[in-house]
């Protein structure tokens, strides 16, 4: 189907991961033996690229498409940069993440990381789950760090419940983490650098202490960023910022619409149903790129049965 550019996903091996992703969105994992935490829908790194499925432009990369068809896929008024600005992912945690922090723009010139700010979208939950995020009331910036010292991190970080169709803004330098039991669509700046503030005392795959970030971490933190940007809707936009928009729409059953809420190529995503877009059943799971060329051409979305879609854009100039 050439008017959608759909893209293979990448596995990550995590020590937090688990099976969901087959069970969810059935798919096929690489090993039947592996846990794994992290499917990489769209990226264009270095070391990982997303390969287009089908099409004219079958078997090529993100980095191929953005370099030589970005106003003809893209469109117009994106900074020139070198690659794709986006990174999405698909998280699965069985076990809670390691209690970390991105660096803002204005740290990455001491340590040498990316910026990093990051969306998530709760597309499953267990009863009771929860996310970290920030310190608790009264906790100051060297209370955290003699904690940290001392190991006894956990009792000065805050938690909040969250339930599927919860969604999360992390402005890079929040403290926060992924608490056990939950599948999260995440959106962020394209960016690999994660500081580790805590572990929770746990090994990695390779049986020893995954490596902490201490001292880059500490130097990123903001301290007074202790309650997330949190919402659950069924339509409309659930962030703005300098680095992406993130919407959502729902669908009953049989009920068409036309979504053209962007001038430029947009990213969408099934992340609960199925979508019937020309004669393709997209199903839940399922992401691909509308091009900016096919926004000017009336594309007709039909949900097969109750059905919701995320759309991520990039602001333009």
């Amino acid at each position: 189907m050439d008017n959608i550019l759909k893209f293979g996903p990448i596995y990550k091996e995590r020590v937090w991961g688990g099976r969901s992703l087959e069970k969810l969105y059935r798919r096929t994992l690489p090993s039947d033996d592996l846990n794994y935490g992290e499917s990489w829908e769209i990226v264009d790194r270095p070391n990982d690229q997303s390969r287009v499925l089908g099409g004219k432009f079958d078997g090529e990369t993100l980095n191929f498409l953005w370099s030589n068809f970005r106003e003809d896929i893209f469109g117009c008024g994106f900074p020139d940069t070198e690659r794709f600005p986006l990174l999405y992912k698909i998280l699965d945690a069985r076990k809670k993440l390691s209690l970390q922090v991105h660096p803002p723009e204005s740290s990455c010139g001491i340590h040498g990381g990316e910026p990093k700010t990051e969306f998530w979208y709760v597309a499953d939950a267990e009863p009771d789950s929860f996310i970290y995020y920030g310190l608790k009331e009264g906790v100051s910036d060297k209370d955290f760090q003699l904690a940290l010292d001392e190991g006894k991190l956990q009792d000065h970080i805050k938690s909040f419940p969250v339930k599927k169709g919860d969604f999360i803004y992390l402005p890079s330098g929040c403290l926060h983490a992924i608490g056990e039991g939950i599948v999260i669509f995440e959106i962020q700046q394209n960016s690999d650098t994660t500081y580790r503030v805590y572990d929770w005392g746990r090994m990695g795959t390779d049986g020893k202490p995954r490596k902490l970030h201490k001292e880059q971490a500490l130097s990123c933190i903001s301290y007074s960023d202790n309650d997330p940007i949190m919402g659950n809707q069924d339509n409309g936009t659930m962030v703005k910022c300098d680095y992406f928009n993130v919407g959502i729409s729902t669908f009953k059953p049989g009920e068409k619409k036309q979504i053209s809420d962007a001038t430029s190529f947009v990213i969408y995503s099934v992340i609960e149903g199925s979508l019937r877009l020309d004669e393709q059943i997209l199903a839940s799971g399922d992401s691909f790129i509308y091009p900016a060329t096919r926004r000017k051409m009336e594309m007709d979305f039909f949900g097969e049965v109750n059905t919701k879609i995320i759309g991520i854009s990039i602001p333009v100039e």
